[in-house]
C-alpha cells in the first residue's frame, strides 16, 4: 500500500504546475465594451478568478496577475509571470469598428455585431517558448472544442486591424506579437474568450455555468505541460 501512495504522490507533483493567470486590461483602460454595456475588464476578471480557483481544486498553484486592475505595465506582466511554467492572459474580444451597429439598452445607445462569435488563441511564433506555447495552446482549444465551445476566425480576413496568420484554423490559433507572449522565457498564450459585442456571447460569458466550463477546460488543456 505505502508504495501505491508513494507513486500516486510522485504523480500528483510531477502533473502540478505554477500557473500566471493574468487579467487582461485594466481599470484605467478596461478595453472592449460589450453589447449591454459591461467593461471586458469585468469579463476578465470573473473568468481568470474563475480559471484560479479550479487550477488550485485541481492542485496547481496560481499567481493572479492584475487582479486589482492597477498594472499598466504589459512588461511587467511578464516579469510577474516569470517563475511560472505557463502565462495565460485572459481577454474578451471585439471586432472592427465597420461591423458594428447600435441599439438602445436601458435608455442608452450600444455598439453590437451578432455575426462574430467564439473564442481564439494567440502565441507568438519567435517567441523563444513558441513551441511549447503553441502545444499548450492547441491542448486547450482541443478541451474547449469537447466542452461544445467554437473557435472564430474573424481575426484572418486581410482587412485593417485584422489579417492575422493562422497557425490552425480549426482551432482558432493565431500568431501575435503581443508583449504578453513575444517576451517571456516561458510558454504563453493570450485567450480571447469570446466576442462580447455578440449579444449572445455577452450574455453567456457572464453565466458561472460557461465560465465553469471554460475554466474546466483549460485546466484539462494543462496536459501540455507534462
Amino acid at each position: 500500500m505505502w508504495r501505491f501512495l508513494l507513486l500516486l504522490s510522485s504523480a500528483v507533483s510531477v502533473q502540478a504546475a505554477t500557473i500566471a493567470v493574468d487579467v487582461g486590461h485594466y481599470l484605467a483602460a478596461p478595453g472592449a465594451t460589450s453589447a449591454y454595456g459591461s467593461s471586458e475588464f469585468s469579463y476578465n476578471l470573473a473568468l481568470a478568478r474563475r480559471v484560479e480557483s479550479t487550477l488550485q481544486t485541481a492542485g496547481h498553484k496560481v499567481l493572479l496577475i492584475n487582479a486589482d486592475g492597477q498594472m499598466r505595465d504589459l512588461r511587467a506582466r511578464v516579469q510577474a509571470a516569470a517563475a511560472a511554467d505557463l502565462l495565460i492572459s485572459i481577454h474578451h474580444d471585439s471586432v472592427q469598428p465597420q461591423y458594428l451597429q447600435t441599439w438602445d439598452v436601458a435608455g442608452k445607445s450600444q455598439r453590437y455585431a451578432d455575426q462574430f462569435s467564439g473564442y481564439s488563441l494567440f502565441v507568438h511564433s519567435q517567441a523563444s517558448q513558441f513551441s511549447r506555447s503553441f502545444a499548450c495552446a492547441q491542448a486547450v482549444s482541443q478541451s474547449l472544442l469537447a466542452q461544445d465551445f467554437k473557435p472564430t476566425n474573424h481575426h484572418a480576413p486581410g482587412i485593417a486591424g485584422e489579417d492575422r496568420l493562422q497557425l490552425d484554423p480549426k482551432l482558432g490559433i493565431y500568431d501575435a506579437d503581443f508583449v504578453v507572449v513575444r517576451l517571456g522565457k516561458i510558454p504563453a498564450i493570450l485567450f480571447e474568450a469570446g466576442v462580447i459585442v455578440n449579444r449572445a456571447d455577452a450574455l453567456a460569458l457572464q453565466e458561472p455555468a460557461t465560465q465553469n466550463h471554460m475554466a474546466e477546460a483549460i485546466a484539462k488543456g494543462l496536459s501540455c505541460l507534462k
